[in-house]
């Protein structure tokens, strides 16, 4: 790699501890950018509906000024976030076998089954307060199949490091609450998981989150519906891809858009799912998919777009997920590498505050510098970690390269 575009190790380091240091501070809690329904005031209101609730919603989220503590709307733990934080945590336990990594990841684990949601045939998860689509309307607690997913693969990421039985046992569970709760809309031999049990979306990347979910775990459990189950979910998003390689957010007209962090989740589920499954007859769609991010997501300075066909407004769940997505595929591409180091030199220098924690977006003319627990901070340290810890394995990767070439290059 050239000099210049990797991270130095003591300032990945020292912006994962300062970013850690301020979610301990916070207690690990905080505000999300579609909590506005949280707010008590909503009962004193006259207002209360669909588009009420829409425009609520979107005006907390869109200003540049954090108004909840004048609407009374209180910092909490989401179990979304608690999910990406525990998988953070048990990535950096197994990297560097630090105690307090494991101590926390207990702690996480704890909370999550605390939170969990009631009433459904698997163990699940949903987001700490009501929440208006166009769609639909999700009342706080109401598990997804994204919430859900994310939290059972950090039980998984858990179960691996750990090796305790009780933690494929509960990611066994939520792939009941898939398979059982949601609804399904059947395509030409596949079929499409819901967001919700309340709802009949048809939105890829929920669905091959769903899907992923269900494969990881058959990997460990060889159950042959599980297996089957996800491939016929995972054929539904392959059927929809688009000829240039991109994928629609989902199949409704009001879902033709094409954003960075959810094509990021799809191409990710995606290449984990060839490996589950050894389907390599897919990896001709994991390649296009992926020249399409690559080629459309991404300025020459490492900037990440949010949509592809336009530069703002910068968001940092893209920083976090392109810079995952990269290092999860690097094996694909040492392309992909660089632009990941390339990402997060970006990402550091433009959106980390002093304090420790990550800004919310960048527009062309200001920056919403509000602290999001789960959409911000929560995402930025599952990346931090994701991409230290990937170092070794490319280190490792490229001593073999240069003792198999007789060109030396340099190490990463």
């Amino acid at each position: 790699m050239k000099k210049g575009e990797a991270i130095d190790t003591f300032i990945l380091n020292d912006s994962l501890q300062r970013l850690l240091s301020y979610c301990e501070k916070k207690d690990w809690k905080g505000c999300d950018p579609y909590d506005g329904l949280n707010t008590p005031c909503r009962k004193a209101l006259p207002l209360e509906g669909r588009i009420f609730r829409i425009l609520l919603i979107q005006f907390l989220k869109r200003s540049p000024l954090n108004l909840r503590k004048l609407l009374f709307i209180e910092e909490d733990h989401n179990p979304k976030g608690l999910g990406l934080f525990l998988s953070a945590v048990v990535r950096l336990y197994d990297h560097c076998g630090e105690e307090r990594y494991k101590k926390l990841a207990y702690r996480f684990i704890d909370l999550l089954l605390e939170k969990k949601s009631i009433g459904y045939r698997g163990i699940c998860w949903g987001y700490n307060f009501d929440w208006q689509s166009k769609a639909f309307f999700l009342p706080k607690y109401t598990p997804t199949v994204v919430a859900t997913s994310f939290v059972a693969n950090a039980f998984l990421d858990a179960y691996q490091t750990f090796k305790e039985e009780q933690f494929l046992k509960i990611a066994r569970s939520s792939c009941d609450f898939i398979y059982h709760d949601l609804n399904r809309t059947y395509g030409k031999e596949s079929f499409c998981f819901s967001y919700s049990p309340l709802d009949k979306t048809t939105i890829h990347n929920a669905n091959i989150l769903g899907a992923h979910l269900l494969a990881r775990t058959a990997s460990f459990t060889q159950e042959d519906k599980l297996k089957k189950t996800a491939f016929d979910s995972i054929k539904f998003v392959i059927d929809h891809q688009n000829s240039d390689g991109s994928w629609y957010y989902g199949t409704q007209a009001h879902h033709r858009w094409i954003d960075n962090f959810h094509t990021g989740f799809v191409l990710e589920s995606l290449s984990d799912y060839i490996n589950f499954s050894s389907k390599s007859e897919l990896r001709s769609n994991l390649k296009r998919g992926l020249e399409f991010y690559l080629d459309n997501f991404f300025l020459a300075d490492g900037t990440p777009k949010y949509y592809h066909d336009r530069i703002y407004p910068i968001d940092i769940h893209s920083c976090a997920q392109s810079i995952i997505t990269l290092v999860e595929l690097g094996s694909v591409s040492e392309q992909n590498q660089q632009l990941a180091e390339k990402v997060a030199l970006w990402t550091l220098a433009n959106m980390q505050d002093s304090k420790g924690y990550f800004y919310f977006q960048r527009m062309s003319l200001l920056t919403n510098k509000i602290a999001y627990m789960r959409w911000s901070q929560a995402w930025m340290l599952k990346a931090l970690v994701t991409l230290l810890t990937a170092r070794k394995g490319w280190d490792e990767q490229a001593l073999i390269q240069r003792k198999e070439s007789s060109v030396p290059t340099k190490a990463w």
